[in-house]
């Protein structure tokens, strides 16, 4: 698959380098063609260039930007995203009094956002809940069971798509229904980032309810 990278950051490279040893073809675009080229090359990416060119080069955009850049980044780029499945990473979290909260007020999502920014983009909330350093495993994998990466959005065809980046990356794809729902993805990672900064283990919330004894 084509994939053209928006940014140059830490998820940029981190999720690039993933899919380039997956065998997909990526391109990294930036406002900064040196730090493109640079990126590019860490991860062996096929080719660099500018922003422009990331979101004109496949039918997969991933948006590794930050949340509060995307939606004005995509609506600049609004036609040329037509119909390509834009895959929203970022997180949208600020320190609040109480802990890490939400920028946008948990009322709506930074994917709902990008998508009413380029209506005619196929935009997919996936990847954001865990640390770009996971992306440097070959096959994440974890208490002997792969990965599962939750995503939601509202095109079928998107979805698909995203489904299968996710399995080429020996990853499981954790459906979790609309883009309505992103605000929820975007709220688990303020919850779980929260509990990580505070020395805790979130997963340790969430045991099978099979395995409680009855």
């Amino acid at each position: 698959m084509r994939i053209g990278i928006l940014g140059t950051g830490g998820m940029a490279t981190t999720l690039g380098g993933a899919w380039v040893r997956a065998g997909h073809e990526v391109l990294v675009g930036g406002r900064d063609r040196a730090a493109a080229e640079e990126t590019a090359a860490r991860i062996g990416a096929a080719g660099h260039g500018t922003l422009a060119d990331a979101a004109a080069y496949g039918p997969a955009v991933l948006a590794a930007v930050p949340a509060d850049v995307g939606p004005e980044l995509v609506k600049g780029f609004a036609e040329v995203l037509a119909g390509r499945t834009v895959i929203d990473c970022s997180n949208p979290i600020v320190p609040g009094d109480d802990g890490l909260v939400l920028s946008t007020g948990a009322t709506t999502s930074i994917a709902r956002r990008m998508a009413d920014a380029a209506p005619d983009a196929r935009v997919v909330k996936a990847f954001n809940l865990c640390h770009d350093s996971i992306w440097t495993l070959p096959r994440p994998e974890f208490q002997g069971a792969p990965l599962a990466v939750p995503f939601c959005g509202d095109d079928p065809g998107a979805l698909d798509l995203t489904a299968a980046l996710i399995t080429s990356m020996g990853c499981t794809p954790l459906p979790c229904g609309g883009l309505a729902r992103a605000v929820y993805v975007e709220a688990t990672a303020a919850f779980a980032i929260g509990a990580w900064l505070d020395g805790a283990e979130p997963r340790f919330a969430f045991p099978v309810p099979m395995a409680a004894s009855v």
